[in-house]
């Protein structure tokens, strides 16, 4: 931490403190008897820079300390294609290739993140054919989260739905690719975070 400002130490150590029990930042200004809420500011932003703390854009007070930084380029692997339709690969472990990506750019620890090279139009227009889909890996979702998940054999990027034990898998394209409802072996191997557009 010799690159931080004793200020940034300080919010750094109070916001890891209270991870659970988020402040605001007047809160936080009155906690750290900081001079202004802009002073507050300045410092979140200096530490997001430095790669100390990640923060979700909708939601300030959901965020993410790191106390070892990550590095500004860090590579994530790239799997097999994920088709956003009929017919996908197996998304089975072992990495194509590694992409260099703006730690910055993700809103999650680095090493949660994958990608797979989307196929198919299903997910059009949000997801492209060849569009870079970068993923968090988790193996539940939120209603209406898109996905990257494992249906019988194949890989898909949908729009996932839970109503009691009904799993319902849709497209955004839904003219062309009727929803699907889970009968087969199924697992989430990740929620879309970004996507990188192939053109």
């Amino acid at each position: 931490m010799n690159d931080l400002h004793e200020n940034q130490v300080a919010l750094l150590k109070l916001l890891n403190e209270q991870v659970d029990n988020p402040l605001t930042i007047r809160q936080i200004q009155e906690a750290l008897n900081f001079s202004s809420s802009s002073m507050v500011a300045h410092h979140i932003q200096k530490l997001e820079q430095k790669g100390y703390l990640k923060r979700n854009q909708h939601n300030p007070r959901d965020y993410q300390v790191f106390l070892n930084p990550e590095r500004p380029i860090i590579y994530l692997n790239l799997y097999g294609n994920a088709q956003c339709g009929k017919n996908g690969t197996i998304l089975d472990g072992n990495p194509i290739d590694k992409i260099p990506i703006a730690s910055r750019l993700l809103k999650f620890p680095a090493n949660d993140g994958f990608i797979v090279t989307a196929k198919g139009n299903s997910m059009e227009p949000f997801i492209r054919e060849g569009d870079l889909v970068i993923a968090q890996k988790k193996n539940d979702a939120i209603n209406g989260e898109k996905i990257v998940c494992v249906y019988g054999e194949k890989v898909l990027i949908k729009k996932f739905f839970k109503q009691n034990d009904t799993i319902t898998l849709t497209s955004l394209n839904s003219e062309h690719h009727p929803p699907i409802i889970v009968n087969d072996y199924f697992k989430i191997e990740g929620v879309v975070k970004n996507v990188l557009k192939y053109s």
